[in-house]
């Protein structure tokens, strides 16, 4: 196997992989078709911790990214929350990664002093009517080998938290923060000091089945730029590989279905819900120590108060249902991350049902991000779901679907889970 850049079309799109030539003339319309090991769809958290652990294993990785560097979706519009895996159902995939996760990531950015920190977290009742919800989280937390939990009155959470108020708090001291891009940094370099090459500015569009064999179609990202629409022109190039990862996020389930010869009954709905977040201004010292949670709402865990490594005080997310866009706006993250001040109003009403002295004007805008869910509104909420051969009948594809909160907690685990099957 030889490891080798080439220039593709008019451009300078070039892909270094594991691979043996098969000819320019070969098939598909005369594209060019060339073999590798393993192909990484998506450089978000996740896929950079699994091409990692791929690498590490000695396997040749080639992580493909549609945009011009890695974690500019999900993995870099979240709350950075290092999560302690109360709110997954007993036996969930979401609930064992988490658990599982959280103790590889505080291992993993102590190891190589990735900016983090231990905050803990209250998950707060602010009215007798939301405490049975708060004695659930309890019991799913114990579940999930959570053991650090401890309820308490409000008038003792108040006493850590003298801007808090509530009625009764869930306390969770293993719950914290990290710097996300930081992380990301890590997992890059490691990746590529074992062999792993990202090929950004590039994009999977579809794939189709040939001798049993997964065909990838590849194209620089700049000519689909100008495209509108579902149907691209023919690929650039055309990969086989032994083994395809689809960690793509937003574009995970829209890419799933452009892939010929998956078995489509399987490949579950998207849905999409945007998050904004708000900052708090006109403050020197922050108002809290820890990280304060709302009983959670449907499609998110309500809006509550993030703090980041320097010092900056965030609120959100909230859950605004979106449509979904046409799959080549998808591919290259087209989604709309504007924040719209007007929804100030509502945090102001959501923050004071537990911290009553938020001062009027004290918000100003911050950022967006949007959730690759697997359940609409007012649906029960989902499992992270990784689909193998058992399920869709392709051999070497692995879809990862709905990686949502908590994934940045539990990327690691994805990995360590991913690696152990093959």
């Amino acid at each position: 196997m030889l490891r080798y850049g080439r220039v593709l079309a008019k451009s300078a799109f070039r892909l270094a992989v594991a691979t043996r030539w098969v000819g320019s003339g070969a098939g598909f319309g005369g594209v060019p078709k060339e073999s590798a090991d393993v192909v990484v769809i998506g450089a978000g958290v996740v896929g950079l911790a699994v091409a990692r652990e791929l690498a590490l294993k000695g396997r040749e990785v080639l992580v493909v990214e549609s945009a011009s560097t890695f974690g500019t979706g999900t993995s870099s519009r979240n709350s950075e929350v290092i999560h302690a895996g109360i709110y997954y159902p007993r036996n969930s995939l979401k609930g064992r990664l988490c658990v599982r996760g959280k103790e590889l990531l505080y291992k993993y950015c102590a190891e190589r002093g990735i900016p983090h920190k231990q905050t803990g977290k209250l998950i707060v009742a602010t009215s007798v009517a939301e405490i049975p919800k708060l004695e659930a989280l309890l019991r799913h937390g114990k579940e999930n080998g959570v053991e650090d939990l401890r309820m308490m009155e409000g008038s003792e959470a108040m006493d850590l938290e003298p801007e808090l108020q509530c009625v009764k708090a869930l306390l969770s001291p293993s719950s914290g923060i990290v710097d996300s891009h930081s992380l990301m940094l890590s997992l890059v370099g490691e990746a590529e000091n074992c062999r792993t090459t990202v090929s950004y500015n590039t994009t999977v569009t579809g794939a189709h089945i040939e001798d049993s064999c997964i065909h990838l179609h590849i194209s620089e990202s700049k000519e689909l730029e100008n495209h509108h629409g579902d149907s691209p022109s023919l690929p650039q190039l055309i990969l086989f590989p032994k083994l395809v990862i689809n960690s793509a996020g937003l574009s995970a389930v829209p890419l799933a279905k452009r892939f010929h010869g998956l078995n489509v009954a399987v490949i579950p709905p998207a849905h999409y819900a945007r998050g904004c977040y708000f900052t708090l201004s006109k403050t020197k010292i922050p108002p809290f120590s820890r990280l304060i949670y709302p009983i959670p709402e449907d499609g998110g865990l309500g809006v509550h108060v993030t703090l980041d490594l320097n010092g900056l005080v965030k609120f959100g997310p909230d859950v605004e249902w979106i449509d979904s866009i046409d799959d080549i706006s998808g591919f290259l993250n087209r989604f709309d991350y504007s924040v719209n001040f007007d929804r100030s109003g509502q945090f102001y009403t959501e923050i004071r049902k537990y911290f009553p002295n938020l001062k009027d004007g004290s918000l100003e805008s911050g950022y967006s991000g949007i959730r690759p869910k697997l359940c609409g509104p007012q649906q029960a909420p989902s499992d992270f779901l990784i689909q193998g051969e058992e399920i869709h009948g392709v051999p070497g594809v692995i879809n990862l679907f709905g990686i949502e909160s908590p994934g940045l907690t539990s990327s690691l685990a994805i990995a360590e889970h991913m690696v152990s099957r093959r």
